[in-house]
């Protein structure tokens, strides 16, 4: 659903969070890509982009983890950035050093991916609850053997795993803004804004429903975003769209106490099901998130390669 009709579906989403005030839905925020998740605006720096996220999570006193890939760390502002999350009282977690794919590296590598980004973790997270880990690009393998193999190595080295059962894709806006912005194309940019919001907006009722087809009511859910500039410049709205669907911001340890991610937190079980699994098992049929890409591609777009006569 989008456009009108998906804001229909988030009017009745408000108006049932209102009926309902006792069954109040909560979330984790949680952010990936630490402290760099480029491109970014002309003139705007890494450093400037985390800090504009830090402060509009503090503003609104929102527990967060965030996921670092230790390999960005690169200068004293890359540094500062992580300092300034840990001064803000967010968690950092372990997202890999470089962001590799796990089905494209051999078990011994995955394992330094994971041990290698741990320094600069135990450096700032000292006396923190930071041995959490995000699978880069969400990939937990390419097959069941694969997948408990990972586990296993997680499991040595203490960690759990962050899971993610909410999301709107926001890492797809960051090559576009980054474009219209260096642009000073602001109807571009207002474009941007829009169909940003109107994903956030439907991804909070598709996800929803997800849970109550699958587990009969809403679990506490983990939302996945980026550190991106776009993010950075939209997280008061997004905050302020959970609020008004009466959402209760809660840490990442808190929502994954729930029984629907034991299997993230207790890693000697079999790998968790996926929802479409699940649902398969089940036999409901899941919503489908729109695919932006197309859009996002076509709002200030890239000048065509030059070609030879």
């Amino acid at each position: 659903m989008t456009g009108n009709l998906g804001k229909f579906a988030f009017a009745l989403l408000l108006a049932s969070c209102a009926a309902q005030a006792t069954a109040q839905p909560k979330v984790a925020i949680t952010i990936d890509d630490l402290p760099v998740h480029a491109p970014y605006p002309p003139g705007v720096t890494a450093l400037d982009v985390n800090r504009q996220m830090i402060a509009a999570l503090k503003a609104a006193h929102v527990p967060v983890t965030g996921f670092v890939n230790a390999v960005s760390v690169k200068d004293a502002d890359t540094m500062q950035a992580l300092r300034e999350w840990r001064a803000a009282g967010f968690i950092l977690g372990n997202h890999g050093w470089s962001h590799r794919h796990l089905n494209e590296v051999t078990l011994s590598e995955f394992e330094e991916e994971l041990t290698k980004n741990e320094p600069v973790l135990q450096e700032l997270g000292a006396g923190t609850d930071w041995r959490w880990f995000r699978y880069p690009f969400l990939d937990e393998g390419k097959d069941a053997a694969q997948r408990v193999a990972a586990r296993q190595v997680l499991a040595k080295h203490g960690y759990r795993v962050a899971a993610v059962t909410t999301g709107f894709g926001d890492w797809a806006w960051t090559g576009a803004y980054a474009r219209c912005t260096a642009r000073s194309d602001a109807g571009g940019v207002a474009r941007l804004e829009r169909m940003y919001l109107d994903a956030v907006k439907q991804s909070i009722v598709d996800d929803r429903e997800t849970s109550r087809e699958l587990y009969g009511h809403d679990i506490p859910y983990v939302l996945l975003m980026h550190v991106s500039a776009m993010s950075a410049h939209m997280m008061p709205q997004v905050l302020k769209i959970y609020q008004e669907a009466g959402y209760r911001f809660i840490s990442l340890a808190e929502a994954e106490r729930d029984p629907a991610y034991r299997g993230y937190t207790d890693l000697s079980l079999p790998p968790p099901a996926s929802s479409w699994e699940l649902a398969a098992k089940k036999g409901v049929k899941l919503p489908q998130a729109e695919d932006y890409s197309a859009k996002l591609a076509a709002i200030c777009p890239e000048a065509p390669a030059a070609t030879n006569p």
